[in-house]
């Protein structure tokens, strides 16, 4: 059982047996694990605090063979992300980053890009001043990351260059769709404004460093979110919580 040494970020967490808990992280090292913290809920365990929901942490694991569970026997804390405790609004739009990452992502499979991506949308958060579009911003760029980048160029269907003045996103196609092809969609498309299709290949094309100054209101906002949501429920094949009621805790 070699010992594994990695930054991490925890998604989720719930209680297991009388005193136990089984902690869902994404790492630096080796993506997406799950991995149980003996008596981590005991008054005096140190494990315990460190192992939050939204918090960076250093883990010590442990992998043995025939077992999808890691076994974590050190924890220390990096960033507990206090003010996320303190502010509804920010706990739900770090609650949605991290619902997306665990439910978009395979398990041991490592994505720097990924890791620093989701890092650095927590830090984005205690600086918004609207964490429900960073959290949008993050899922779009997530997608991009994953291997499901919206398609804005041409049809995701037929592969038309040019689509009708009505604008139409398909989440089951993936993105624009012409009025033929949207005309013979099972699912509902959402419509899309110039302007809306417009923040969307800004959001997925602009630096990282650069993203968080794309701002969105009104129509285009209302637009983008109602399609990304869509197309985030697909692809996880399954609606995620709503961004206004969620946690991690168990």
């Amino acid at each position: 059982m070699p010992l594994i040494k990695t930054r991490a970020i925890t998604l989720k967490s719930r209680k297991w047996g009388e005193a136990d808990r089984i902690v869902t992280c994404y790492t630096r090292e080796i993506g997406k694990i799950r991995g149980v913290a003996r008596g981590a809920r005991r008054l005096k365990s140190r494990l315990g605090a460190a192992l939050e929901p939204l918090v960076i942490c250093e883990l010590n694991l442990f992998e043995k063979s025939g077992d999808s569970l890691y076994r974590i026997t050190q924890v220390d804390l990096v960033e507990p992300f206090m003010r996320f405790r303190e502010d509804l609004d920010l706990m739900a739009a770090a609650s949605r980053m991290a619902n997306v990452v665990g439910a978009v992502t395979p398990d041991g499979d490592a994505d720097l890009q990924l890791y620093e991506t989701l890092e650095r949308g927590l830090y984005s958060l205690v600086e918004s001043t609207d964490p429900s579009l960073t959290a949008l911003l993050f899922q779009i760029r997530l997608l991009g990351l994953t291997g499901f980048r919206p398609q804005t160029d041409h049809c995701a269907v037929c592969g038309k260059t040019r689509v009708s003045q009505e604008i139409q996103f398909s989440p089951v196609s993936g993105g624009l769709v012409c009025a033929t092809c949207a005309a013979g969609q099972h699912a509902r498309c959402v419509s899309l404004s110039r302007g809306s299709v417009a923040f969307l290949q800004q959001a997925l094309q602009l630096a990282p460093g650069m993203i968080t100054r794309l701002k969105a209101a009104g129509q285009v906002r209302y637009e983008v979110e109602e399609a990304i949501e869509g197309y985030v429920t697909i692809v996880a094949g399954k609606r995620l919580p709503p961004v206004n009621f969620l946690s991690p805790f168990s």
